[in-house]
């Protein structure tokens, strides 16, 4: 049984949050905090926690302060973010996430709403994940990497750009992330040339609103064009679109033959929507030479059956990342379990194995 300890300011939250999180055999609550401050104090005592549920919005210390103080202190929890303030691609939930809280999910402003089926499940469902991951490392809070590290990545990235210059081919990269996808978007992402010979689509399950947020972060990071996919987006080399949340993405030919983004509602596949599946198999019939597919850290199956179709169609090139560098060791495992990985990659090389496989212009 997972022990759980849940932070929030409100009681009566607290008191309808334990009732979901206990209403399932896997979980219990072992403590409750009002706020940071004293959940800090919980923390520094015993640390024998499986996962911390924490709301952002709270007196004295809210929920990123804390963040911040126990990776000052060197303090590893598994953390889960439930606020009201994660809403519509709030900034705080990325801060969250890039402080080390492994997943999120929006909880209604009120208490009473929490109580329905939709909420619960998708609550469980979150905490879970969370429960089976990896223990965040900890983050520098005033700087994330040193400048020579930076250096050091740079100058592979040249060497690495020069030697593919010659790669010929109409090529696209497809990538996706689930469970610890935000954070480990920002260590591929922002390493892609702003010339790579090949545009990227993504699919990074997340609920509505927050896909906007993920696409201005990385873009700030990036010399890379990174954007939110917007109905119509006519695909270009050296861009990444990012699957909004909450519908499904695939890939088209418009009336003048353009390739364009086109959305579809519809029930979710693997238990997800947007679906890399359906991503993936959208490019079936496009005119691509081969599809680069980069499957990353996240909970279930979701790519595996998307590429299987696909390459019945297509010249298929699959990198997956390793276990090591994955927060769930979940999507890529069933893809290297099916037989479909070309490359099993740490997280630091996924970029790199990009450029070498689709080279830049």
């Amino acid at each position: 049984m997972k022990k759980i300890f849940l932070v929030d300011d409100s009681a009566l939250m607290r008191s309808v949050l334990s009732d979901i999180i206990n209403s399932d055999s896997k979980f219990h609550v072992e403590a409750t905090a009002r706020d940071g401050v004293e959940a800090l104090e919980m923390l520094r005592q015993s640390n024998s926690y499986d996962v911390m549920v924490l709301d952002v919005n709270m007196p004295k210390m809210n929920g990123i302060e804390l963040l911040q103080k126990l990776n000052e202190e060197k303090i590893r929890i598994r953390t889960m973010m439930a606020s009201t303030d994660t809403m519509e691609g709030a900034k705080v939930t990325m801060d969250a996430l890039d402080l080390g809280a492994i997943d999120f999910v929006h909880k209604p402003d009120r208490a009473s709403a929490c109580k329905g089926e939709d909420f619960t499940k998708e609550f469980l469902s979150t905490l879970w994940s969370v429960s089976i991951s990896k223990l965040p490392t900890i983050v520098s809070v005033n700087k994330t990497e040193k400048p020579a590290d930076k250096k050091i990545d740079k100058q592979i990235m040249q060497a690495v750009q020069k030697s593919t210059a010659s790669i010929s081919g109409n090529k696209i990269v497809a990538i996706a992330s689930s469970t610890g996808g935000p954070r480990a978007l920002q260590a591929v992402i922002p390493k892609l040339p702003k010339n790579l010979k090949a545009p990227v689509v993504l699919v990074q399950h997340m609920p509505v609103g927050f896909t906007a947020s993920l696409a201005a972060r990385l873009d700030s990071l990036s010399e890379i064009s990174v954007k939110e996919a917007a109905e119509g987006d006519e695909l270009q080399k050296g861009t990444v679109y990012i699957a909004k949340g909450g519908v499904h993405m695939h890939i088209e030919k418009n009336p003048s033959g353009k390739l364009v983004i086109h959305f579809k509602d519809g029930p979710t596949r693997e238990g997800v929507k947007p679906s890399a599946n359906f991503m993936y198999e959208s490019l079936a019939n496009s005119p691509y030479d081969e599809v680069v597919c980069v499957v990353m850290t996240g909970m279930g199956a979701d790519g595996t059956e998307g590429i299987k179709n696909l390459k019945a169609s297509k010249k298929v090139h699959v990198i997956s990342q390793d276990e090591e560098s994955c927060t769930v060791y979940g999507m890529p495992r069933a893809v290297a379990t099916a037989g479909l990985s070309n490359q099993v990659v740490s997280l630091d090389k996924i970029a790199q194995e990009i450029v070498m496989n689709v080279g830049v212009s």
